[in-house]
């Protein structure tokens, strides 16, 4: 796993889009309503077992934020743990520079 790294979040978002990986932002329903990364799929953390259906290849390339990089980490052990290989913690959307979605949670 990757905690963190010498990369931006920018830097990352720009790598899962070109490469066709998954963003996904672990901060709850309400949290990713006020503000996410356009493209991105709200997994709040507490619901991380869910990503068999988003992501059903143990192969996929997840690239996973929260609000500051802690529940981010959290959430790529679990996935893991289940098994993924590409899971990347791109930190937290507080250092996000770029344009920003609002509403869409599920």
């Amino acid at each position: 796993m990757n905690l963190f790294s010498r990369k931006s979040i920018t830097d990352w978002v720009e790598e899962a889009r070109r490469t066709d990986g998954l963003l996904i932002d672990v901060r709850t329903p309400e949290e990713y309503d006020e503000g996410h990364i356009p493209g991105s799929v709200n997994l709040p953390l507490g619901r991380t077992d869910a990503i068999k259906a988003v992501a059903p290849s143990p192969e996929a390339r997840l690239y996973v934020y929260c609000r500051s990089g802690s529940r981010s980490a959290r959430a790529c052990a679990l996935f893991e743990q289940m098994g993924y290989k590409n899971v990347r913690n791109i930190g937290g959307i507080l250092s996000w520079r770029g344009e920003i979605a609002e509403g869409e949670s599920a």
